[in-house]
């Protein structure tokens, strides 16, 4: 009797033994097929080409709930939004200016009223007015400060509310070594990206206890459609001054971006992350 329990445990052990793989095997898929951002809502302003387009691309991929900001063509917001869904993916343009604090608000709200919530907002937001600073007029520091810096802190402000409820969030704030470095020529500029990082360090503190995390991405010399028209001489001078050999693509920044947009970053707050391949270390 002893001897067939002793052959019927060893037996069924074996089962379990074997059996075991198949179980780890669909954990493992299971792991596999999960996207980074799976049902997240990403608002994205200045989404419409270059990196911010890079950016919503991505989120797509990644499984996120994207919406993103147009000023202006509708036509141009729609092909976007057509792009971004063609394969199962969910994504909704909105027009609205980021500069305009009334506006922002409107826009949250309308998101919220969509998709239920706001899980990452994207600060992406961008324009330059580059010239020396002896020739630069009130008109072109006030555009540049109110598109790149304001439109933050209104987007900001307004999605703390759904994120406040939530008790979770990601905000990231695109910066840019220009910020870090300054650079002749940009005062207006490299003010606007000097005050985001300061910015996302207060937010980051302010909000952090709440489980709502703030970060800045600083690129450096990406390549997009504003550098492809520039002298094929001068755009190779820079990629030589990069200690990787290239500029950037608005990939790279875009993967930076889903990292700090999803839970892989759970812990990295008030952080701003250089995408520069080296030309500011």
């Amino acid at each position: 009797m002893f001897t067939f329990l002793l052959v019927f445990c060893l037996s069924l052990s074996k089962n379990v033994v074997q059996q075991q793989p198949c179980s780890n095997s669909i954990e493992k898929q299971k792991i596999e097929f999960m996207k980074l951002l799976q049902d997240k809502v990403v608002l994205i302003t200045g989404a419409s080409r270059g990196i911010g387009k890079a950016i919503a691309e991505e989120c797509v991929a990644q499984g996120a709930i994207v919406a993103f900001t147009y000023m202006s063509s509708e036509e141009k917001a729609k092909a976007l939004e057509n792009e971004l869904t063609a394969n199962g993916g969910r994504a909704k343009g909105f027009q609205s200016d980021a500069g305009n604090f009334d506006a922002a608000q409107l826009l949250v709200d309308a998101v919220v009223a969509e998709f239920g919530t706001v899980d990452v907002l994207i600060n992406n937001a961008g324009i330059t007015r580059d010239t020396l600073l002896m020739r630069m007029t009130e008109q072109q520091w006030d555009d540049v400060i109110n598109t790149n810096l304001k439109s933050a802190f209104n987007l900001t402000k307004a999605v703390q509310k759904p994120m406040l409820k939530a008790r979770k969030g990601s905000i990231i704030n695109m910066s840019s070594v220009v910020g870090v470095s300054g650079n002749a020529g940009q005062s207006n500029y490299a003010a606007s990206k000097a005050g985001l990082i300061g910015f996302t360090k207060s937010v980051a503190q302010e909000l952090g206890s709440r489980n709502i995390r703030c970060n800045a991405i600083a690129p450096g010399f990406i390549e997009t459609e504003m550098t492809a028209a520039l002298d094929e001489k001068v755009v190779q001078d820079w990629r030589n001054s990069i200690p990787l050999k290239r500029g950037g693509t608005p990939k790279d920044v875009a993967d930076v971006t889903v990292f700090l947009a999803s839970d892989m970053s759970a812990y990295v707050t008030g952080q701003t992350i250089h995408v520069c391949g080296g030309m500011l270390m």
